[in-house]
């Protein structure tokens, strides 16, 4: 029975490469990301996610924990690398019967399946091939949508296209901070087009199979102007053009924001008439706030992605005299900005904004575990002041429907590898024990008592 998209969803997310590991008996091709765990210092702690959770072959311990939660829905990700290993081709039979068994346990314990098709992971011979950068992947990405929706469609209705195309570009092709490791800057512009597209094709592909609905999770970071003067606040300006409109606006208004459109390659109006195709949900990912002021000329740290110089902004990691609390990994909690985002995104784009679910919003904090427990008040905290913002934001007036946790388990956190602890449930790193830490209770409660 395929869950009404009118109810407010309670959820926890995950992504594939994350969490599921490369075991022999559910094989799966390289990803860019694999080849990026290679080069020498791409992650902080010089790990890879080979085992990752295991999940692979833990699938039904997570799937336990997931229901324990009481959640509505669970957010997965499929591997593309696991269905189509070289990205076009041949379509593993093993990688399909994986993802079968997860939705029918998933059904079975009353929990509603919300795949995400693609979550960062681009099979390597298409990367190697050109990536994003290339209007061929955006073909080869509907490609494999059609062989997903096609398999699982029967018990599956509520799909999610892409995850943050914003990351993909700025940190893998622009920056170089993730994989597939370019440093382009203004030239990897053409990855943002092609996954747009890309997600445009999928709608169709979607569509076409029968979906009940559909949408996109998009990061977002409401932006502060750090400073006073008008450099100051048009360099805020064109950072938010970049980080948010840029990616935001071809698919809920059908343009590219001034300026941009001219930038991208193809036939970009027929390109936007597929991208901005009807959604039925907008996923928002929200984490902190960009702090923005004018351009110092100079390259900075900011929370471990280095900034070249020459950039026409300067992003700070907190602005100066910030006393505000700041998870372990630097980012600033600042949920009041989640409300002042969600109402900034119903002012900018009115009736043509979708019901917006909040798919990803988590913390990383590493607190010790004494005699088996993990007292992590501070996650706790986050969460309870979140969820309290994104009420408020349904007070002015935001159809608001859902939000999912991130993340379920401590996984491979990127570049980061596995320092940095974004999980309701601890994991042992030596014997990949699981065990909910206090605010997985808290959710659980709290959902419980929301109902």
């Amino acid at each position: 029975m395929v869950t009404s998209p009118d109810r407010f969803w309670w959820g926890v997310a995950t992504s594939a490469f994350q969490i599921e590991g490369t075991g022999d008996d559910v094989p799966r091709g390289e990803s860019v990301w694999d080849e990026f765990c290679r080069r020498p210092g791409a992650i902080a702690d010089g790990s890879d996610a080979r085992v990752a959770t295991d999940h692979v072959h833990r699938l039904s311990e997570d799937v336990a924990l997931v229901a324990g939660l009481g959640v509505d829905a669970y957010r997965f990700s499929i591997s593309w690398a696991r269905i189509v290993p070289g990205g076009s081709g041949p379509t593993s039979t093993a990688g399909l019967a994986f993802y079968d068994r997860l939705v029918d346990e998933l059904l079975a314990a009353g929990v509603e399946p919300l795949p995400t098709l693609f979550h960062w992971d681009t099979p390597l011979e298409l990367e190697q091939a050109g990536g994003w950068l290339e209007r061929d992947t955006a073909q080869r990405f509907a490609d494999y949508v059609e062989v997903v929706a096609a398999h699982l469609g029967d018990r599956v209705g509520h799909w999610i296209t892409i995850n943050e195309p914003r990351e993909v570009t700025m940190l893998g092709y622009a920056l170089g901070a993730h994989a597939p490791g370019r440093q382009l800057l203004f030239d990897a512009l053409p990855a943002a087009h092609h996954q747009l597209l890309g997600h445009g094709l999928a709608v169709q592909a979607l569509r076409a199979a029968g979906a009940t609905s559909v949408g996109i999770a998009m990061s977002h970071e409401p932006v502060r102007v750090v400073g006073t003067t008008d450099d100051d606040r048009s360099a805020a300006d064109l950072y938010d053009v970049l980080n948010n409109r840029l990616f935001a606006d071809p698919v809920l208004l059908g343009r590219y924001p001034e300026g941009f459109a001219d930038l991208m390659p193809g036939s970009v109006e027929d390109d936007l008439r597929l991208i901005a195709a009807p959604l039925d949900r907008y996923g928002v990912n929200y984490y902190s706030p960009a702090f923005v002021g004018a351009a110092t000329g100079e390259g900075a740290d900011v929370n471990g992605v280095t900034m070249p110089d020459g950039l026409p902004f300067a992003v700070h990691d907190v602005p100066p005299g910030w006393t505000g609390e700041r998870t372990d990994f630097g980012w600033a909690v600042a949920p009041e900005d989640l409300a002042t985002l969600l109402v900034q995104l119903r002012e900018r784009y009115g009736a043509d904004l979708p019901p917006i679910v909040v798919t990803e919003n988590g913390c990383s904090y590493d607190d010790p575990m004494v005699d088996g427990h993990v007292q992590d008040d501070r996650r706790t905290s986050f969460l309870a002041e979140h969820v309290a913002a994104l009420r408020t934001a349904q007070e002015w007036g935001v159809d608001v429907r859902g939000y999912f946790v991130w993340t379920l388990v401590d996984n491979f956190e990127w570049a980061e590898g596995y320092r940095q602890k974004f999980g309701l449930v601890h994991l042992d790193p030596d014997t990949l024990e699981r065990t909910p830490r206090a605010s997985y209770a808290w959710y659980a409660d709290h959902i419980r008592s929301s109902r």
